[in-house]
């Protein structure tokens, strides 16, 4: 078999090697963008005060292969003012930009596809670059719809893309490093030793840092290239089908993606923050497996919140969106990381460590008293007295039999 492939200028043990990553990642992102899909149409019900998906099995599961075969099955068109060839290749490069991302990101302890000493910038450069094929699709479309909705995505990711960056700066200042493996290796130990209770600052840019992730996904309030009640659709407005689902699989991919390096720099990474060892250096491949649990829950969680933020809040106009930017969240980042730079130059170990002890233990009292409040919520008060924000949270326990 070697022999008849000879001829390439790479060996063909690379080639297979590089094939079977392709598929088991492209593959890893099909399937997760199914479950997210299932699982954005649960958030949203609850939100909403109804159920979601139930008449196909198990809590509606099978609904995410019934959804596959209707994307798979309709017609698959372009319009005819449209560039055929940009049209077509415009999804395909915004999901390369969101699949090109998992390439170095650490599921675990050296469970990694290729571990980069400046992984931190490369997934920030290559999720960047999801914005192209969204400009693309609207410029190749030949609507104005779409032309609008691209045009307003480059204007928000251009915008937005300076205070992340600041953000990631801050825990890699704080790191010396940006090779996000090593960065996930530092916060090994208890959820105090994590980037997140290092100082106030990190602290702050942790949810900067969320916000314009979230952005940059174009998930509301930040949807102005999709904008419905706009723009029909935006950007994918002439897309259907197969098509339609890779912009969408790119969406989801990058949710991930940003969620993970959140993570990464900010959340312990694969670390529970219950145990003061690495799990995967005691327990073996028991503790590689763990730590991969680990991390994708923790990833999803950070996802599930991006629904939430969705199905909660507004669409934001255009022009909020980048006096946001421009006036608060820039800014803010500046101070941030001049704030990190001084504190490691100055501040002393001692005050370092009380700072830590005191964020964590304020912040685990409130995430054990947020869940104290969603257990007891449901049988102290009636179900329509439930505030809104608590209302999507709750009623799953309301409703156990959905």
């Amino acid at each position: 078999m070697k022999d008849l492939f000879s001829f390439l200028p790479v060996p063909f043990d690379l080639i297979a090697y590089c094939v079977a990553a392709g598929v088991i990642c492209i593959s890893f992102i099909a399937a997760m963008a199914s479950i997210f899909v299932w699982l954005e149409r649960k958030v949203s019900g609850r939100i909403q005060d109804r159920l979601g998906p139930t008449r196909l099995g198990f809590w509606g599961l099978p609904q995410m292969i019934a959804d596959a075969v209707k994307l798979l099955t309709k017609e698959d068109f372009a319009p005819d003012v449209a560039d055929k060839f940009l049209f077509k290749l415009a999804p395909y490069l915004a999901f390369c930009a969101s699949f090109i991302a998992f390439v170095s990101l650490p599921f675990g302890n050296g469970i990694v596809g290729h571990e980069l000493n400046v992984a931190a910038f490369f997934i920030l450069a290559v999720l960047s670059s999801e914005v192209f094929g969204v400009i693309l699709a609207g410029y190749a479309s030949g609507s104005k719809w779409s032309l609008f909705g691209g045009i307003r995505e480059a204007a928000q990711v251009v915008s937005y893309e300076v205070p992340r960056s600041m953000c990631v700066l801050i825990p890699v200042i704080v790191a010396g490093t940006l090779n996000l493996n090593t960065i996930g290796k530092q916060q090994t130990g208890f959820f105090w030793e994590w980037n997140l209770f290092h100082d106030p600052f990190t602290f702050v840019a942790f949810f900067i840092f969320f916000i314009v992730a979230t952005a940059s996904c174009k998930r509301a309030p930040f949807d102005l290239a999709e904008a419905e009640s706009e723009l029909v659709a935006g950007f994918h407005t002439e897309y259907s089908g197969l098509r339609w689902s890779i912009f969408f699989m790119a969406e989801y991919a990058s949710m991930f993606a940003v969620s993970g390096a959140a993570s990464l720099l900010f959340l312990g990474g694969w670390h529970s923050g219950l145990a003061p060892f690495e799990l995967s250096e005691q327990w073996g491949w028991v503790g590689h497996g763990l730590n991969v649990v680990v991390f994708v829950s923790k990833t999803s969680l950070l996802v599930i919140v991006m629904m939430w933020i969705r199905w909660s809040l507004p669409r934001l106009r255009i022009d909020q969106v980048m006096m946001t930017c421009l006036k608060y969240f820039l800014p803010i980042s500046c101070v941030l990381l001049l704030g990190v730079c001084v504190w490691e130059l100055f501040v002393p170990n001692s005050i370092e460590t009380g700072w830590r002890f005191l964020s964590a233990f304020v912040c685990a009292a409130l995430v054990f008293g947020l869940i104290f409040r969603l257990l007891t919520a449901p049988l102290t008060m009636p179900r329509g007295e439930l505030p809104g924000a608590w209302k999507g949270v709750a009623t799953p326990l309301m409703n156990s039999k959905a």
